[in-house]
């Protein structure tokens, strides 16, 4: 199991979850959702206590994973990717 903590203008939104079945959740943190005006990472994600789950990586976070040469530059920088 990968996981990854998801932060929303400096604050832990949220940790994402890879499972070693290759399903993938995203759960809002409690106390992110108690911040007055807490914003959704995504429209496509509203908050909410209970987690999304789904067998793809999110739309949301396959938006934010760079492709090609930067891809290649982020990978030897950063270290392995969540999504593969």
């Amino acid at each position: 199991m990968r996981q990854a903590i998801v932060l929303y203008d400096k604050l832990v939104a949220g940790k994402l979850t890879e499972t070693d079945d290759g399903e993938y959740l995203f759960q809002y943190d409690p106390a992110y959702l108690e911040v007055k005006d807490s914003e959704p990472i995504s429209l496509t994600m509203p908050l909410r206590s209970e987690p999304y789950t789904d067998k793809r990586l999110f739309a949301f976070f396959e938006g934010l994973i760079p492709e090609g040469w930067l891809l290649d530059i982020a990978s030897k920088n950063w270290g392995t990717f969540l999504y593969h």
